[in-house]
């Protein structure tokens, strides 16, 4: 697939028969295929963090934070905000980046129809949070006109204004854990002084306080996943956290169990998890999202980029 990443693989690969063999069983890759295919996930998966690294040290396009422009991408247009210092803007479109998600075909059209106000007037954060009930109304209007879709991992999200669980009642909730101040630097100044030095329990008291409409596990460790690897707050993930997960969790069982449904205890298998990384060294990130990646096809390496 990528030949410059073969040593990685093969040490990935060499890394996960040893473990296997020497301190913990590892039945789901018990064949070269197996291992192999793991293998190149988690290289898939380090392959997306490099790639934001390469955007961070770019200057970045103007276009890109444009949502009236083709161009149009959201995690380019949140390292043009921050570089610029607007720390606010960054976390917003990294928040509808995750609350729309881009659909295989329509791309990012949903959130760019959303985030433009259809091309009249851009619903920046500080237009939003400074009148909610504005756009509340300018969405209730203008639903018919919204086009695209939500991606795959928000597709029973929903646009309606008259549903308990539509985008205006989501972005509501947002506004509420950010506070009164509406300010996304003290959000982070106050989960940072909770959370102490360490990145891993800053994270986690990120993901313990997000209290936010449809932001269950999975969206809250995809948001702020990509929030730390933005470097908008100094956080990473230090588990996999499986409690409420499904795609991760399978493929926690199936590697430690040899089946997608093995009885075994949540607690336990993010704890092996954090044990195995110790021996590969990837982060918890790239292996909550390659062990996901690779219960989906756990004999052959398949590139899923949705």
């Amino acid at each position: 697939m990528w030949p410059n990443r073969q040593p990685v693989a093969d040490r990935l690969g060499a890394a996960l028969e040893q473990h296997s063999r020497s301190k913990r069983k590892l039945p789901g890759t018990s064949t070269q295929a197996r291992r192999s295919a793991l293998a190149w996930q988690m290289v898939a998966s380090l392959r997306r963090l490099d790639y934001t690294k390469v955007l961070k040290a770019r200057l970045i396009d103007p276009a890109r934070a444009d949502p009236n422009n083709i161009l149009f991408d959201p995690e380019r247009a949140a390292i043009f905000h921050h570089k610029a210092g607007n720390l606010d803007e960054a976390f917003w479109i990294t928040f509808l980046s995750i609350h729309f998600g881009k659909h295989g075909r329509h791309g990012w059209q949903r959130l760019r129809d959303v985030y433009s106000g259809l091309g009249q007037s851009t619903w920046t954060w500080a237009r939003y949070s400074a009148a909610p009930h504005s756009f509340d109304q300018w969405l209730s209007a203008n639903e018919p006109k919204i086009g695209g879709a939500f991606g795959n991992h928000r597709k029973y999200s929903s646009i309606r204004t008259d549903s308990e669980q539509g985008t205006d009642k989501v972005f509501q909730s947002y506004l509420a854990w950010i506070g009164p101040a509406r300010s996304h630097q003290q959000l982070v100044a106050r989960l940072v002084q909770a959370g102490g030095n360490d990145p891993h329990a800053i994270f986690d008291q990120f993901y313990r306080d997000m209290d936010v409409k449809q932001f269950g596990r999975l969206g809250k460790f995809d948001f702020l996943a990509i929030v730390g690897r933005l470097d908008l707050a100094p956080i990473t993930p230090g588990s996999a956290y499986l409690k409420g997960a499904t795609g991760p969790l399978a493929g926690a069982r199936l590697l430690f169990g040899g089946d997608p449904d093995a009885d075994l205890a949540i607690n336990n298998l993010d704890r092996w998890l954090i044990e195995l990384d110790t021996d590969l060294g990837i982060g918890m990130q790239p292996m909550e999202d390659s062990i996901c990646n690779w219960q989906k096809s756990p004999d052959k390496f398949k590139h899923f980029t949705g």
